[in-house]
């Protein structure tokens, strides 16, 4: 059991932050304010560093780790460059930016509800995979 929900818990954090990096280089062209720029870029290294940890983890339990939801993928790709195409300002990222986070913070709490058995190490990942993304949501409030 502790095995099983590991690799659940390693792979729903696995297909996060590919979301949370693929969502950031989707909006990083129409950045316009250096400092709501570095925030993301700071944010997309936390997550490629995270994602290197969990490699790591899935590697040892032989695991390729998840894709991120294709339906959710192209319906995050959609109202991105459709709000974007209408409003290209920084307050439109970081709105689409905080909507994604506070997504991602809803459903990594309720995996690690979901996934109580999980090994520490993993739960730890998964709390700092949250608190990256709370972060971001904080540093990037005063653009909204």
């Amino acid at each position: 059991m502790i095995e099983s929900d590991t690799i659940k818990l390693l792979r729903e954090c696995d297909a996060g932050i590919k979301m949370g990096v693929e969502s950031i280089d989707e909006v990083l062209d129409y950045v316009h304010d250096e400092t709501l720029g570095k925030c993301l870029v700071d944010c997309k290294d936390e997550h490629n560093k995270l994602k290197k940890e969990i490699q790591v983890l899935l590697d040892k339990y032989h695991d390729d780790g998840k894709e991120p939801n294709p339906m959710a993928k192209s319906m995050s790709w959609m109202k991105t460059n459709v709000k974007l195409v209408m409003n290209e300002s920084d307050e439109t990222i970081a709105e689409l930016m905080t909507d994604g986070c506070n997504m991602g913070v809803k459903s990594l709490n309720r995996y690690l509800n979901q996934y109580k058995a999980a090994d520490e190490k993993t739960k730890d990942i998964t709390k700092r995979l949250i608190n990256i993304e709370e972060r971001l949501v904080v540093d990037i409030r005063h653009f909204l």
